[in-house]
């Protein structure tokens, strides 16, 4: 059966190189990545690939951190570009172990948000592109983004959502920075809710009827928080006094957890065999798509992919579950033929 890991990460050297040209030194979530040999060594990459057999693929996407929290709109443009050019290249070269690539948009930049995205998709020939779940401290349901959101309607390429968050988002207002990396650990599942929430409530799904958005981590806090979501947000603007936030849940043409449904999730949870059942039971068997989060584990690559594969092998999911979420869901998604 073919694996396809839909969402992992890596640094291609001339990115890598063009990305240390631009910070200089690595901090933070940077070092983190730029401290996995998998992220930047092809050869690693190879090794841990080949643990997992000829079956098993990847789709190739950059890491953190968002460019436009590193640099402006311009080198943004320009790292984009590079990942991307760099990533097809290794596709190319290598087409065996990568099918495909995403591409990175850069959001802070007005024309390259469109022009970029556009460039990647229809002459490197990229399945999607990757933003974030905020754009420098901004929601993405800003007007200013709608251009971008509206190419990908019209090409009909799944965005995949990234969550972003760091240690200057506070756990409490006394504080001045989030401790003991609450800001990850429970940060980013709450960043790619929020981000889910502002689509849906902002009437993406109305307006960009054809607009497909993978999650990572299995869709954040959403399918385990079905019941708040839904009965819950039924009664939006019960507790809200300076707005009238019923008229925005009415304005929508259907229930608002349906819209919260059409989500696609991955199964990259670091081992949690629960979290994936709940992605699977809230958003459905044909909207998960198999991915690792390769290669930010404790062994720097291999173990993700392995306790990823271990549960979907060892559950009790059919095998038309299993091979949907390893192959036909991303494959039908993107129009790969494997």
């Amino acid at each position: 059966m073919k694996k396809i890991d839909a969402f992992n990460h890596i640094w291609p050297k001339p990115f890598f190189d063009a990305l240390i040209g631009h910070i200089g030194t690595m901090s933070d979530i940077t070092k983190r990545s730029g401290d996995v040999p998998m992220m930047t060594d092809l050869d690693r990459r190879f090794q841990v690939m080949d643990e997992f057999g000829p079956d098993y693929c990847q789709i190739l996407s950059l890491a953190s951190p968002p460019l436009e929290k590193i640099v402006g709109p311009e080198a943004a443009l320009e790292l984009s570009r590079i990942g991307s050019d760099s990533m097809a290249e290794l596709c190319q070269k290598y087409p065996d172990r990568f099918p495909a690539f995403i591409a990175t948009a850069p959001m802070s930049h007005p024309d390259g948000m469109v022009s970029e995205a556009k460039r990647a998709i229809e002459e490197l020939g990229a399945v999607g592109v990757q933003i974030f779940t905020n754009i420098g401290g901004t929601p993405v349901d800003l007007p200013d983004y709608a251009p971008f959101f509206e190419y990908m309607n019209s090409v009909k390429k799944p965005v995949w959502l990234h969550p972003a968050r760091g240690a200057n988002m506070t756990d409490y207002a006394s504080e001045a920075e989030s401790q003991y990396e609450i800001w990850w650990t429970f940060g980013w599942p709450y960043e790619t809710s929020a981000a889910m929430a502002r689509m849906v409530f902002s009437q993406f799904f109305d307006r960009w009827s054809d607009l497909k958005v993978i999650t990572h981590h299995a869709g954040g806090m959403i399918p385990y928080f079905e019941g708040r979501v839904g009965p819950g947000w039924d009664q939006m603007g019960a507790r809200t006094s300076g707005r009238d936030l019923a008229a925005v849940r009415k304005a929508l043409k259907r229930p608002h957890l349906e819209y919260f449904k059409e989500f696609y999730a991955d199964t990259a949870t670091f081992g949690s065999k629960a979290a994936i059942r709940h992605a699977l039971e809230f958003f459905g068997e044909d909207r998960v798509v198999f991915a690792s989060d390769a290669p930010f584990d404790p062994e720097g690559g291999p173990m993700y992919i392995r306790e990823t594969m271990r549960i979907l092998d060892s559950e009790d999911f059919t095998d038309e579950i299993r091979r949907k979420v390893y192959h036909d869901n991303i494959a039908n998604l993107l129009g790969l033929t494997l």
